[in-house]
């Protein structure tokens, strides 16, 4: 592990050791790829199924596919549902914030705004793995 200083080797066995308590405590499995791990991103296969309590309460349990739910931790600070939609979406809140710009229309200058919706990001993986885990007990856990 050459360039790795001493206090990413901590944090990497924080993680580890976090990880590892949820593998104990709540059966949540680490499943991340070569490629996935290359790239900064951890991916979990957790013991329910993907879809929501309420998509199988309106569909009966057994109409629904047996696929597991999967979540992921990315290096930028993104915790995404890996399955049960068209493309893997953000689980991460959501918060309104005023976005401005400024362009040349006609040889003079234009200043417009709006408001528009944006993800918060999580600084670093140990809140994105906290973050993981309180969504999944509080949507998916029975």
């Amino acid at each position: 592990m050459a360039g790795i200083t001493k206090y990413q080797q901590e944090q990497r066995a924080l993680q580890d050791a976090f990880v590892h308590k949820m593998l104990l405590d709540y059966d949540i499995r680490e499943v991340t790829t070569q490629r996935q791990a290359k790239n900064g991103t951890r991916e979990f296969k957790f013991p329910v199924s993907c879809f929501s309590k309420r998509m199988i309460k309106w569909n009966s349990e057994h109409s629904l596919p047996k696929t597991k739910l999967r979540m992921a931790i990315f290096k930028n600070g993104y915790v995404r549902k890996q399955n049960g939609a068209y493309c893997p979406y953000p689980v991460n809140r959501r918060y309104s914030r005023l976005h401005k710009y400024t362009y040349v229309f006609e040889g003079n200058l234009q200043s417009r705004q709006y408001m528009t919706m944006v993800y918060e990001k999580h600084l670093g993986p140990m809140t994105s793995l906290n973050y993981m885990l309180n969504y999944y007990l509080k949507n998916y856990a029975k």
